[in-house]
């Protein structure tokens, strides 16, 4: 089934569970654009190939909101939308420690060589992201992350270097599991323009019931985005 946040004849934003690849790799597993390619053939009765743009990315391990483009024209506009980062996405993620109540985190990150990780790197892409508190349990801290850039595994890389790892992120030094493989990385709300009307378009997506109760509860309860 295909979750799908909001559509129309330019925009389709979904709520990609986690273990979905996006696009394909060298693995030859089902993808999103797969699914949803074939979702709108369906429902549509549409003959022949349907065009679906890709105009950004989450990791596999990762769920939530994915914009995709409905059209050529679309693709190009929303691609450069990303470009010049008008599109704002809100994550949510659960970390092993106890954060503080808000931070700004600053830092450069590159890619490792012949490796599919990123680090934290002087020489580097400038990377920041902002992050408030909205609950701690167990010992564990769950955070609302605005990413204001997107670099490779970014919110991953500069949570573990400050010794708060996702849970279930093995990459970047977890020690817990996290059900189905997956990561306590969701992508909670997704904001973007409008191609044709140039007003702000909405997506919220819920978390995954794989998600732990108390933090679910929370995720409810957090305030409808305003245009």
């Amino acid at each position: 089934m295909l979750d799908i946040l909001y559509t129309d004849n330019h925009h389709l934003v979904v709520n990609k569970p986690a273990g979905l690849l996006v696009q394909g790799d060298t693995t030859g597993d089902e993808t999103l654009l797969d699914v949803a390619k074939a979702h709108i053939k369906e429902t549509t009765g549409k003959p022949g190939n349907v065009f679906l743009g890709l105009v950004h990315r989450i990791d596999r391990p990762v769920s939530g909101a994915v914009l995709l483009a409905r059209t050529s024209k679309a693709a190009a506009r929303l691609s450069d939308q990303f470009r010049r980062g008008i599109p704002k996405k809100t994550y949510l993620a659960i970390v092993s420690g106890k954060t503080r109540d808000h931070d700004t985190l600053e830092d450069n990150i590159s890619r490792v060589a012949n490796s599919s990780s990123s680090r934290i790197d002087p020489k580097g892409k400038a990377s920041r992201l902002e992050y408030l508190r909205i609950g701690f349990r167990d010992g564990q801290s769950l955070l609302q992350i605005q990413l204001d850039t997107g670099r490779h595994h970014q919110i991953r890389v500069q949570l573990a270097s400050r010794g708060f790892s996702i849970l279930g992120d093995m990459r970047y030094d977890s020690t817990i599991t996290f059900p189905d493989r997956a990561l306590a990385l969701h992508a909670h709300h997704l904001q973007f323009e409008h191609i044709v009307e140039k007003t702000p378009c909405h997506a919220v997506a819920s978390v995954p019931d794989t998600w732990p109760n108390w933090a679910r509860d929370i995720a409810e309860d957090i305030p409808a985005p305003r245009s």
